[in-house]
């Protein structure tokens, strides 16, 4: 057994332990005040949705690799559960110490924030250890506050929609540390999916394709029109994935990894307009071009940018879930100029905070990921090497008999 797994075994105890002892002193020492805690109380079966969305979906939904799903599922679980009490205290400081009045504790929206970790994760999935995982959550969640801050103190964005960021914050800061890691070779046979796995991970899309309308008006104002809104969109963006899958196929044939990626698409494009779409038809609009460009940009991104860039994303985040989101960013803007079109007085003031917010959210994401990734490879937080990556064994007791 080499001397770095060891180091490993041994660190990732001590580390958990050591944050378990920092929120059981921020439980005792902090005054705790639970302004959420009458949404909780009044919205706990939406709650309950992105529960399991975030543990039960993104846990099977990143079981993509034949040889790394004990990881994928396991860690996913760790990283949630340490995360949202880790948002919590972040919460607490960023309010106790530099009086940030924008921000009131509530656990579910530590659990929304932890999406963004959740899609990050995919972008660095198996390539990374336990302990470079939880350093990343830390970094992540601390910038993702600072980044809703800044939204909301400058950029007068709402609590809600600063929120709905996380899919865009999320994607990007994940390419950003992923294109800090060593590529892997194109010949390591780990690194694929097998009918089992794609099975798994379809599942895990099934999970967040039930869960997301909950997701998307657990905090809206309109949780109504939210919910038909996003429904209608993850309708039209799942028969889409089926129409388009066939027509770009070789053979006609329907591709896993389309379905898995393409269905989720219109979840993610209406996020920051759910709840202000009047009319259906806007958002089965919205879910077609979603499915669209994530399906069209899986082809583009894997063959002409990442590449180039040396970007290997291992779960496709950048086009599940970062190019969907950008598209649903500027039909926020689009929409908000159709909407606003009377009041031109302010109508260019408007447009300047929602891009300025969308801008700012994006490059804090890469800034802050480049940073995080050259950290994540010093020789202090145990590199694995590259023939250890998407490699459950390194980390877990596996039977020698079941065959991976």
């Amino acid at each position: 057994m080499s001397s770095n797994y060891l180091n490993f075994r041994n660190s990732v105890p001590w580390v958990i332990l050591l944050l378990e002892a920092l929120f059981l002193i921020r439980s005792y020492f902090l005054l705790l005040r639970l302004d959420g805690l009458d949404l909780l109380q009044s919205s706990y079966p939406e709650f309950q949705d992105v529960n399991h969305m975030v543990i039960f979906g993104f846990g099977f939904f990143l079981m993509v690799l034949r040889r790394y799903g004990f990881s994928s599922t396991g860690f996913n679980l760790l990283i949630i559960v340490l995360g949202v009490q880790c948002a919590v205290l972040v919460e607490d400081l960023l309010r106790v110490i530099f009086s940030f009045s924008f921000f009131s504790c509530s656990i579910a929206k530590a659990l929304i924030s932890m999406t963004a970790v959740a899609i990050s994760t995919g972008a660095v999935l198996g390539k990374t250890n336990l302990v470079q995982l939880i350093v990343m959550t830390i970094v992540e969640l601390i910038v993702f506050y600072v980044s809703r801050w800044i939204n909301r103190r400058y950029l007068e964005v709402g609590d809600h929609l600063s929120l709905m960021h996380v899919h865009l914050f999320g994607a990007y800061f994940g390419l950003a540390v992923t294109s800090c890691f060593p590529e892997p070779s194109p010949r390591l046979d780990k690194n694929r999916s097998t009918p089992k796995s794609d099975l798994f991970s379809m599942l895990g899309s099934v999970f967040l394709w039930v869960f997301w309308p909950s997701f998307n008006s657990l905090l809206a104002q309109s949780r109504r029109k939210a919910v038909l809104n996003t429904y209608f969109a993850l309708a039209v963006s799942a028969v889409t994935a089926f129409m388009l899958s066939a027509l770009t196929s070789k053979d006609g044939k329907f591709r896993m990894t389309h379905i898995h990626s393409a269905a989720l698409a219109g979840g993610v494009t209406v996020s920051f307009t759910a709840q202000m779409i009047s009319h259906p038809w806007i958002a089965m609009i919205l879910g077609l071009l979603g499915s669209a460009i994530t399906i069209l940009g899986s082809h583009c991104l894997q063959r002409c940018l990442n590449p180039p860039l040396k970007i290997h994303d291992t779960s496709g985040v950048h086009f599940t879930f970062g190019l969907p989101a950008v598209l649903g960013a500027l039909a926020q803007v689009v929409l908000l100029v159709i909407r606003e079109w009377t009041n031109s007085s302010s109508l260019g003031y408007l447009v300047l905070l929602h891009v300025g917010a969308f801008c700012q959210t994006i490059s804090l994401a890469l800034l802050t990921g480049f940073i995080t990734g050259f950290i994540l490879n010093t020789r202090l937080l145990k590199i694995i090497p590259v023939s250890k990556y998407f490699e459950d064994q390194f980390y877990w007791e596996v039977s020698l008999n079941v065959k991976l």
